[in-house]
């Protein structure tokens, strides 16, 4: 199984240097865990030490793929080298120079809820409002900052907006609570990692020792704390090889630098490099288009994927007349795929831009009984839904107390556990002034929905919600997760806009009612369909997978590309990474691949006419066919506004 026939010359050639820096560019489905596995092996067996060896991965789930490939390979499992996440070994190091660090051994390592409540104890002590500040954006200013080894103290010296010099009082008092708690925070890991190495010489010489030979994995994804790391490590001996694929950077907006990869023969003069471009993944067609999409982009190492696998199917393009159809045609050719057996719904992927997308693909999967699996949140099932119905509930139910408690801080309103205690033993009286306004103007927005829900359209009132609460603001100043969440709560918009017609009040009814149910059907669906159902997910959350069969829907403009591109200051450069997410989406399908797009889509309650993605032109006629579905029903009928 680990004979080097296994490897094409290129990848035999990457494995044979073993001395110096050395960048692999590996392009998609080229076999990058395979090279770098024997690479290892291979200076095992020219005597180099296993201690000697380091590996590193971003994923836990990589690094043990690569620690089962080399159990396998190698006869002496004690002759293992390191592989391991950035983070764990960061951690690694930091315990074993914990007393350094003022620090004891068994530190305690602080998860993102962690952090936020540390960060939300910190604001209290200066007296900082959680009503006005968002801790969650403050908490992401300082990863950001951390993450690109910038201090508190260079930080506080930058800061000249009220804004930023609220952020570097927050963070000095925030990590001297850290510090006092014995913890790192997540980000800490790495950074401190990097400033224990600047300021100890003899330390960062004793890890040089230790690995000589460093391997890095996905190297177009690390960010700067990442870059600078892995750089001090390698200094002496400089014997660093990459693995990496600028075409495949997808997570710019949380800091990796495909840049880094692109200059890696500018910082490690006298590199070696070699370009695996042999596709073991996908048939030629597919590759094909792959390449006419990513050969756009200008920002990149030029290369070009080949295969020796068949010319296989035509890419299939589904066009429909809004996102319903869209889904029906995508769940249909997916049933079909399934009944003339030639898949299992596992090996089938339905892939998305954004996460509010998943709502019709889940429904159509429903309506037809098909097995699917949604990764990552169901969409009844997320926070801000969940949030969104039960302000319909309060309105209508001032004694519904648990819809109360779960939206009475959302947005945050100052009103804390103690307040709450008060609220709900009916002692509000007894509440501080600005409690007791929060609460007042809490209650009388509750009767305001009230109102609405009694003489407007349903998906008016839930607009009026987002917007007069303060919601909407709040989620808009919240980061990509702030971003995300909204675009959620409009799609629940734009599900409402179907109840309008109804009678105010036999509307919310029914809303609320199928809302329910269908969130009840869905948790029946997972269980049924866990590990074997077709496989609904985002493109980010796709990379580094594949299957059979790929659906790479909602290829219209402002969706993919996503809208925020156009707004974006640099948007040449998120356009290009909005490139790069599409091209990784169709090199995740091994058999045949099926592009969508609707011509209309409801948005926020109100239907928009798309222009199909641009993306879609870059491909050649000749590699797509046309793909019919069953004719459209009455709910694929155009409503214009």
């Amino acid at each position: 199984m680990c004979a080097r026939e296994e490897l094409n010359e290129k990848q035999k050639e990457a494995v044979a240097i073993t001395e110096g820096p050395l960048l692999i560019i590996a392009g998609a489905g080229a076999g990058k865990t395979k090279t770098l596995t024997h690479r290892i092996i291979h200076l095992i067996e020219r005597g180099v030490a296993h201690e000697n060896i380091l590996a590193v991965t971003f994923t836990n789930k990589a690094a043990q793929e690569m620690r089962e490939r080399m159990r396998t390979c190698l006869d002496d499992t004690e002759r293992q080298p390191l592989i391991s996440t950035f983070h764990s070994l960061c951690v690694r190091i930091l315990r074993e120079n914990a007393a350094v660090l003022g620090y004891p051994r068994h530190f305690s390592i602080l998860d993102k809820e962690d952090s936020l409540a540390l960060l939300k104890r910190a604001m209290e002590e200066l007296g900082i409002s959680l009503k006005e500040q968002e801790p969650r954006k403050i908490l992401a200013v300082i990863s950001r900052e951390k993450n690109n080894l910038v201090s508190q103290e260079i930080f506080a010296g930058r800061a000249q907006d009220t804004f930023r010099r609220m952020v570097a009082a927050v963070w000095s008092r925030y990590r001297a609570l850290v510090k006092k708690s014995h913890s790192f925070d997540f980000d800490d890991l790495i950074a401190s990692t990097v400033a224990l190495f600047a300021e100890r010489p003899d330390i960062l010489a004793k890890y040089q020792e230790r690995w000589r030979y460093i391997h890095v994995d996905e190297y177009q994804d690390t960010n700067t704390a990442q870059y600078e790391l892995v750089f001090l490590l390698a200094k002496k001996y400089r014997n660093l090889a990459v693995v990496g694929d600028a075409d495949q950077s997808i997570y710019g907006w949380r800091g990796a630098d495909f840049k880094n990869i692109l200059n890696f023969e500018s910082d490690y003069p006298g590199a070696t490099v070699v370009v695996l471009e042999e596709n073991y993944r996908s048939t030629q067609t597919i590759i094909a288009a792959a390449n006419e999409v990513i050969k756009k982009n200008r920002e990149r190492r030029d290369k070009s994927l080949f295969t020796k696998n068949k010319v296989g199917e035509k890419i299939g393009l589904i066009t429909a007349l809004n996102e319903a159809g869209e889904a029906r045609g995508v769940a249909e050719k997916a049933g079909e795929l399934i009944r003339r057996k030639k898949a299992l719904p596992r090996d089938i992927a339905v892939l998305y831009r954004a996460n509010f997308q998943s709502r019709a693909m889940e429904e159509a999967f429903l309506s037809r009984g098909l097995p699917y699996q949604v990764f990552g949140i169901r969409f009844f099932e997320r926070k801000e839904i969940k949030d969104m119905l039960a302000y319909l509930r309060a309105a209508l139910n001032h004694n519904d107390t648990e819809s109360i408690k779960r939206i009475i801080n959302t947005p945050r309103r100052g009103l804390g556990k103690a307040s709450m205690a008060k609220i709900l033993s009916g002692a509000s009286h007894t509440l501080p002034r600005a409690a007791a306004r929060g609460v007042e103007n809490f209650f009388s927005l509750l009767a305001a929905i009230k109102e609405r829900l009694q003489i407007s359209p349903l998906s008016e009132t839930l607009k009026f919600i987002l917007t007069e609460s303060g919601w909407e603001r709040e989620l808009e100043g919240g980061g990509e997760e702030g971003v995300e969440r909204l675009e959620n709560l409009r799609e629940l918009v734009s599900i409402a806009r179907g109840y309008d017609a109804l009678l105010p009040s036999d509307a919310l009814e029914s809303f609320l009612t199928d809302a329910a149910l269908l969130s009840a059907e869905e948790a029946q669906e997972e269980e049924r369909a866990e590990n074997e159902g077709v496989r609904l997910m985002t493109v980010h959350a796709a990379k580094g997978l594949e299957f059979g069969y790929v659906f790479v829907t909602g290829l219209e403009q402002e969706l993919f590309p996503h809208t925020r591109v156009s707004a974006s200051a640099s948007a040449e450069r998120e356009y290009e990474e909005e490139r790069r997410l599409f091209y990784v989406a169709i090199t995740r399908a091994k058999e045949k691949l099926y592009l969508s797009y609707a011509q209309t889509r409801t948005i926020y309650g109100s239907r928009r006419i798309n222009i199909p993605s641009e993306f879609l032109l870059d491909i050649s006629d000749d590699l797509i066919e046309e793909e019919l579905f069953s004719p459209m029903d009455s709910e694929d009928v155009i409503e214009w506004d």
